[in-house]
């Protein structure tokens, strides 16, 4: 574990304005999450962990990938919790994910069967790694409060972002 940011978040669907992301509670989601992400790299963090779901992973992933352009040697891993992870999604939210993984300077696949258990174990994958966890994450139910817990339990630094982008 080093300068390692993990990010952990809902996808579209708890999310209050699905996948509209021309939403303005979206768009002060991704400024937030961009904002994060600068915070972390003036922190000496370099290496950031994005898990690669639709929603806020995507959303992260996209804003560590606008930080690299002003500063080049971060690194962005998504970590996919099996391969072949995008196989139902649509079209475009696929070309979208390529685009991810193409720009992105590690892939770690922790699977190649699609189980339930592989999405927690992306989640502890990426807790396990990071000192820091910035979490899209206002209370509900699912992976992304076991992901918090998970942090937590573990003693991570957890920044906190509600849906609507702004800072709990």
């Amino acid at each position: 574990m080093g300068k390692i940011c993990g990010f952990t978040g809902y996808r579209p669907e708890k999310l209050p304005y699905g996948s509209n992301e021309r939403h303005p509670d979206c768009l002060r989601l991704k400024e937030e999450l961009l904002r994060q992400a600068v915070r972390a790299a003036k922190d000496g963090m370099t290496h950031f962990i994005c898990g690669g779901a639709l929603g806020a992973d995507t959303y992260a992933a996209e804003a560590v990938l606008i930080l690299q352009k002003e500063c080049p040697g971060l690194i962005l891993e998504i970590a996919v919790p099996f391969i072949g992870q995008e196989r139902k999604w649509r079209r475009e939210d696929q070309v979208r994910y390529h685009a991810i993984l193409d720009s992105a300077q590690r892939i770690t696949y922790l699977s190649d069967s699609p189980t339930i258990e592989n999405f927690y174990k992306r989640n502890r994958y990426i807790v396990d790694r990071a000192s820091r966890l910035v979490a899209v994450f206002d209370g509900k139910r699912g992976g992304t409060m076991q992901t918090v817990r998970y942090a937590q339990k573990c003693g991570r630094e957890i920044v906190r972002i509600s849906p609507d982008g702004i800072l709990l």
